[in-house]
């Protein structure tokens, strides 16, 4: 798995739980993925909108 920055190739260590209180049900969870690199700034963008909800390790397989 990748993670989700665009145009980033590194491998997912981070899976980032949101949803849009606007838009999805109080317990519907949406995932982006995220390397240890843009971790910060996709919850970063995620939180500034008041959409992040929690943040867990991808598990090794």
């Amino acid at each position: 798995m990748t993670c989700s920055a665009k145009g980033c190739q590194a491998a997912a260590r981070w899976q980032l739980l949101w949803n849009n209180p606007k838009i999805h049900a109080p317990e519907r969870r949406k995932t982006w993925l995220a390397c240890e690199e843009h971790r910060g700034s996709l919850s970063d963008f995620l939180g500034a909108r008041g959409f992040l909800r929690g943040t867990e390790p991808v598990e090794d397989d």
